[in-house]
């Protein structure tokens, strides 16, 4: 046997063993043999995409070259899942159909339907047993609704708070519900009555008349109805042209007059626009396609008319003569031939021959005084008299 040949030999011994011993590192002498033409099984991405209905079995093979062993592994596993989901929509709907006919059977009633109030502007040191207690005297005393005993009411809902003292308090409302709606009408019927020094606003929980619609912009306006509007919340890319076109179906627009920044002239957010007559500004605010620039919800309202405004005039003085007294001073009787006295003109005393004293409290020569006739000492250089020594 030739030295080449056991060379061969030895390295085939390694191999075999390096491959048997997975745990081993493998060295760059290690060679392993791969079949790129085999078929490749399917993969977690594969079987994803082939349920979700993108790719077919067909271009995966053609492309990949997939075992038909996975194929036919992947088609017991989706067959499996369809059986197994049918048994379970089968159970699920014999279960409703028993659960409705349990319902059915066993179907309790509706809840009771509640009758109750809102009672505002209470005083803060309200508490449950004042309410019951009013509720209680004064339903006796009208004899129509019918007397309301304690065990009518049926609950009541005070919300309470902190105040700086940390004592719980009410914040001045409550809701009381009652059994009947007869209960609910005459307790309805005792508002503005007083209660602890306040006179109480009841309502029905259920009524929301007389609340602002918040949609109503004319009504929610803080100034009063003008030929102006003022328009809130805007882009800096605003421009007058394009606030011009917005609003120009609304009536005739006399200007517009947008606040800028100094050195960019972009919009600062808010601008005044001025209609010909309120019409315009009315129409602005209540069209809900002028509630929105650009996709950006803006704020609207009316704007202060300072052409309005009454300006309040400092009056003149009067030129008339003093009245004149219609009695005598020394008979303190009334006289009418009797000559006035004459009037004496109040003047501000002077202080110019008011000499300035120099003493002070203590009767003592004020300081400032005393020095300024002190000798002031020479601001020039003066030389040294003393001896240098050296070390």
């Amino acid at each position: 046997m030739s030295d080449s040949s056991k060379e061969v030999k030895k390295v085939d011994d390694a191999v075999s063993q390096v491959l048997k011993d997975p745990t081993k590192k493998r060295k760059a002498e290690d060679e392993i043999e791969i079949d790129l033409n085999q078929s490749v099984p399917l993969s977690k991405k594969q079987k994803r995409l082939l349920r979700r209905g993108k790719v077919t079995i067909e271009e995966l093979n053609a492309k990949y070259n997939i075992d038909s062993k996975s194929i036919e592994e992947y088609k017991k596993e989706t067959a499996e899942k369809q059986d197994n989901e049918d048994t379970s929509n089968k159970k699920e709907g014999s279960s409703e159909e028993t659960n409705v006919e349990e319902e059915k059977i066993t179907s309790k009633p509706n809840k009771e339907k509640k009758f109750g109030v809102w009672v505002g502007n209470m005083a803060f040191d309200t508490v449950k047993e004042d309410i019951i207690r009013f509720i209680v005297a004064k339903t006796k005393e009208n004899d129509e609704g019918g007397a309301i005993t304690e065990k009518d009411i049926v609950r009541i809902n005070m919300p309470l708070t902190k105040n700086d003292n940390k004592k719980l308090r009410n914040k001045g409302f409550a809701y009381i519900d009652f059994k009947t709606e007869k209960q609910m009408e005459a307790v309805v019927g005792l508002s503005e009555s007083a209660l602890n020094g306040r006179n109480l606003l009841i309502k029905n929980a259920g009524s929301y008349e007389g609340r602002p619609d918040k949609n109503d912009l004319v009504a929610a306006s803080k100034n009063p109805p003008s030929r102006i509007l003022f328009v809130g919340n805007l882009s800096f890319d605003t421009t007058e042209d394009l606030l011009r076109k917005h609003f120009q179906h609304c009536g005739e627009i006399m200007r517009i007059r947008m606040a800028t920044f100094e050195d960019t002239g972009k919009c600062k957010g808010f601008a005044f626009i001025d209609f010909k007559d309120e019409t315009g500004a009315t129409n602005a605010l209540k069209d809900k396609s002028c509630r929105k620039i650009a996709s950006r919800p803006i704020r609207m309202e009316y704007g202060e008319d300072r052409s309005k405004r009454q300006v309040r005039r400092r009056p003149e003085l009067d030129a008339r003569e003093p009245r004149k007294p219609s009695f005598d001073i020394k008979t303190t009787q009334p006289s009418s031939s009797a000559a006035p006295p004459p009037i004496r003109e109040r003047r501000a005393p002077s202080y110019s021959n008011r000499q300035p004293s120099h003493k002070d409290s203590n009767n003592r020569l004020k300081s400032s005084v005393a020095l300024a006739s002190a000798q002031r000492g020479s601001a020039a250089i003066v030389p040294s008299q003393g001896k240098k020594t050296t070390f």
